[in-house]
């Protein structure tokens, strides 16, 4: 599109900018990248446990109730929300009032730290049964592929 002017008695003519000025959109995308950045860590919250690792593991997809037991033998339950602290006790009944349809159908992920002893680690688990709730999956990391050592030069 062109546009012309008179100044003095001269035709001069101009024509429209049509580039797009993309400094601005540069700017909105490095202000929504740093606010990413500062949320992430943030939306990652629970309870720090040091799970054991093994060689097959599956990614959980979709949210899920999880009992976690940590270093210290505390033992915390998610059902969507943040962790909440509770006792043996009170879990079994908890995850009665938060089942969803059949108990037997429900899946729970057990998330202990490596250090916990298997006695508090069972205790937890027959909470679980005494729920109704009969298929439990343990929470595991990946092996990481270790260089392998030469035990032959020692």
């Amino acid at each position: 599109m062109a546009f012309s002017t008179r100044s003095g008695g001269q035709t001069r003519t101009q024509t429209a900018l049509a580039d797009i000025n993309i400094t601005p959109l540069v700017d909105v995308v490095l202000v929504l990248l740093i606010i990413f950045m500062i949320t992430a860590p943030v939306l990652q919250s629970g309870i720090n446990v040091a799970v054991p690792h093994t060689r097959t593991v599956n990614q959980l997809t979709e949210q899920r109730t999880v009992v976690t037991i940590d270093k210290n033998q505390n033992v915390y339950l998610q059902t969507g929300g943040p962790d909440t602290p509770t006792t043996l006790s009170d879990l079994t009944a908890r995850l009665r009032s938060s089942a969803r349809g059949d108990p037997a159908k429900q899946v729970i992920y057990l998330r202990a730290d490596e250090k916990v002893p298997f006695g508090a680690f069972a205790s937890v688990m027959d909470a679980v049964k005494r729920a109704g709730i009969t298929n439990i999956s343990i929470v595991t990391q990946p092996l990481e592929s270790a260089p392998a050592t030469d035990t032959a030069s020692k």
